[in-house]
């Protein structure tokens, strides 16, 4: 098992703040929590050199950029060579948003979206081109009921 970075109280309270409010900066933070700016801004430095904080970019929403469709596809892969070429040709691939190596009866997971059912024909065409996906299936998303997130996880870290 990885080493995982600890978070106190204040870490806690500080990424709870950031993430409802992404735009708030450091001064106005450390303002609202009161503690020192640099003490922010330490604390932002180390958790993101800890990979607690992996990325500060905007999350963009698929459908309003004019990919409604979400399906997730299970492949089932030639072994031999591994997971990563397969993974490489699927980053290549625009639509294709996640890849996870799982267990089970597939290999990986992907969420993939698409412009239209018919478009998501398309996407899964670019997927098994790769001549190691030997079998895909499908499942498509009719609604989102939690969105991905990971704030509700704060305060609930192992000690």
């Amino acid at each position: 098992m990885a080493d995982t970075a600890r978070v106190d109280a204040l870490d806690t309270a500080m990424l709870q703040l950031f993430a409802a409010e992404p735009r708030i900066g450091v001064l106005e933070a450390s303002r609202r929590l009161g503690v020192a700016r640099g003490t922010v801004q330490t604390r932002l430095d180390r958790l993101a050199a800890d990979g607690v904080i992996r990325d500060w970019a905007p999350q963009l929403d698929p459908a309003a950029l004019g990919w409604p469709v979400t399906a997730f596809l299970t492949l089932q892969i030639r072994q031999h060579g591994g997971h990563d070429p397969v993974g490489q040709h699927l980053a290549g691939i625009p639509e294709v948003l996640e890849v996870h190596t799982i267990t089970g009866s597939g290999d990986l997971w992907c969420r993939v979206v698409a412009r239209s059912n018919t478009d998501l024909q398309r996407v899964i065409d670019a997927v098994v081109a790769y001549p190691r996906v030997e079998r895909v299936a499908t499942v498509i998303a009719l609604a989102t009921q939690v969105h991905a997130r990971v704030v509700p996880l704060l305060g609930h870290a192992p000690a």
